[in-house]
C-alpha cells in the first residue's frame, strides 16, 4: 500500500511512490481492525481524562491541566497519522498529493515538538510540588500555566515550519521512486529526494537535538532534584506517595523519547520492518500509554470517572 505525491520538476510531471504498509491479503483485515481499535481507544481514552478533568472541579490544578493538555495534544498527534492510514487500509487508495502530505508532515512534527516541550513543563510542575511545596500555589499560578500551556504548542509549530520549508524544496526526480513507510515524514522524504539533501539532514538533526534533546536534558536534571528531594524523606509512606506522583509522567516520557529516539536519531538501514515499527510506535505509544497511566496509577482521576460513570448509569437508567 503506498503514497504517491505527484510533483512539479523542470517542467515534467514526476511520481514518487512512498509505501506506507505492504499488506498480505490474509493480514489485510487484521490490520486495519487492529488500527481501528488502536485509534479508538486514544479518542476514548484522552477525551476522558480531558473531558473529567474540565468538569470535575478538584482537579482544576496545575498538574491536571498540563496533564489535560497532554490528552488534548495526544488526539491531535494520532489523527494526523492514524485516519489516514486506517482509510487508505479500507480503501486501497495509494495517493496523496503533495500539499497532503506536507500538511501532514508539518502537523505531525508540530505535535511532536509540542509534545517536548510539554512534558519538560510537566517536569517542571512536579519539580515544584516536592521541592518547593509551600511555593507551588505563587510558582505555578493558573495564568502562568496557560501561558506554558500555550508556548508549549507555539513551540512545536514554530519549529515545524523550518522543517516544512526544507522539505518543499525537495525534488523527486526518479518516476516510481518508493520508500516503504506509514506516513509523510521528514527521514522517508529526505530518503528518496535526488537533490542535495545535506540541508536537511542538518536541519533535522540539530533541531532533534535541540528540541529533543533539550527538554530531556531539562527533564532529567529536574528528576535529579526531584529523587534527590524524595529520598529525604524520612516516612516509607511519603515517599511511595511523592513517587506515586512522578512516576505516571516519567512512564510517558520514557514510551515518548525511546521512540522518538528510533524514529529520528536511530541508526538507518539495520531494517526497514524494525524502522517502520519504530515510526508507528512513535505516533502512536504515548497517546495509547498516557489515558491507561494516568487512569490505573492516579486514584484521583480514576476517582472522578468512577464518580461521573455511576451518575451518568443511574441517570441513562431512568
Amino acid at each position: 500500500m503506498s503514497f504517491t505525491a505527484v510533483l512539479p520538476y523542470e517542467n515534467q510531471t514526476m511520481v514518487t511512490n512512498i509505501l506506507l504498509l505492504n499488506f498480505s491479503n490474509d493480514q489485510f483485515f487484521i490490520i486495519t481492525f487492529l488500527l481501528c481499535l488502536i485509534y479508538c481507544t486514544i479518542l476514548i481514552g484522552n477525551f476522558c481524562i480531558f473531558i473529567i478533568i474540565r468538569v470535575e472541579a478538584h482537579l482544576h490544578t496545575p498538574m491536571y491541566f498540563f496533564l489535560s493538555n497532554l490528552s488534548a495534544l495526544d488526539i491531535c498527534y494520532s489523527s494526523t497519522t492514524l485516519p489516514i492510514i486506517i482509510f487508505n487500509c479500507a480503501t486501497g487508495n495509494k495517493r496523496i498529493s503533495l500539499v497532503n502530505c506536507i500538511v501532514q508532515l508539518y502537523l505531525f512534527v508540530s505535535l511532536g515538538g509540542a509534545e517536548c516541550i510539554l512534558l519538560a513543563v510537566m517536569a517542571y510542575d512536579r519539580f515544584v510540588a516536592i521541592c518547593n511545596p509551600l511555593r507551588y500555589p505563587v510558582l505555578l499560578r493558573m495564568k502562568l500555566c496557560a501561558g506554558l500551556a500555550a508556548a508549549s504548542w507555539l513551540g512545536g509549530f514554530l519549529d515545524s515550519m523550518l522543517h516544512t520549508v526544507m522539505a518543499s524544496k525537495l525534488r523527486f526526480c526518479k518516476s516510481e521512486d518508493s520508500i516503504n513507510h506509514f506516513f509523510c515524514d521528514v527521514p522517508p522524504l529526505v530518503q528518496v529526494a535526488c537533490n542535495s539533501t545535506k540541508t536537511s539532514k542538518i536541519l533535522m538533526y540539530v533541531v532533534s537535538v535541540f528540541l529533543g534533546f533539550t527538554p530531556f536534558l531539562y527533564i532529567a536534571i529536574t528528576y535529579f532534584y526531584i529523587i534527590s528531594t524524595i529520598m529525604k524523606i524520612k516516612s516509607s509512606e511519603g515517599r511511595s506517595k511523592a513517587f506515586s506522583t512522578c512516576s505516571s509522567h516519567l512512564i510517558v516520557v520514557t514510551a515518548f523519547y525511546s521512540t522518538g529516539i528510533l524514529n529520528y536519531i536511530g541508526p538507518r538501514g539495520y531494517s526497514i520492518e524494525l524502522e517502520n515499527l519504530a515510526s508507528l510506535l512513535y505516533s502512536i505509544l504515548t497517546p495509547v500509554v498516557n489515558p491507561m497511566i494516568y487512569c490505573l496509577r492516579n486514584k484521583e482521576v480514576k476517582g472522578a470517572l468512577r464518580k461521573h460513570f455511576w451518575r451518568f448509569y443511574f441517570m441513562t437508567d431512568r
